[in-house]
């Protein structure tokens, strides 16, 4: 079971919600996915979402990737949410912490994790979605330092 940790409704009157739990229960009109550049799902925040939403999103990720090349920090790609209660998925590619530290990675971290964040809100808003649930990206297989305490 999810649960909300923290609520503000903003001056919009958009409510933004801290939740802690499985995204793939979640029933916003999206979730969004920590993707990897070449939508391959199968482990952490990706392969539970394979898990849950079935074959599917894979296909749909393999047939987005033909079409379009390698998802980018900034453009994230979306499929169906399969099987998932959500209508779709949006795969959003953050950074790799450290990656400065690698010859021709370029670093900027910071920059290429807001640049997923954005990416994915203006993918809900082109795809004319109310509601849309984010994970924290990047801070599992890929390092990212994250701010939040364990409770």
């Amino acid at each position: 079971m999810n649960t909300v940790l923290a609520e503000t409704v903003l001056a919009s009157g958009q409510i933004f919600q801290l939740v802690q739990g499985d995204i793939t229960a979640e029933t916003t009109d999206a979730i969004v996915n920590a993707a990897n550049r070449a939508l391959r799902h199968g482990a952490g925040v990706a392969g539970a979402i394979l898990r849950r939403g079935g074959e599917v999103i894979q296909q749909e990720s393999d047939a987005w990737v033909r079409e379009h090349g390698p998802v980018s920090h900034a453009e994230p790609a979306w499929t169906s949410g399969g099987a998932l209660p959500c209508r779709y998925v949006i795969h959003a590619v953050g950074p790799v912490w450290g990656d400065a530290q690698k010859p021709g990675a370029g670093g900027d971290e910071d920059a290429k994790l807001a640049a997923a964040v954005t990416g994915s809100l203006s993918v809900a808003e082109s795809l004319g979605l109310k509601s849309i649930s984010l994970p924290a990206i990047s801070t599992g297989v890929f390092g990212f330092p994250s701010m939040l305490k364990e409770p």
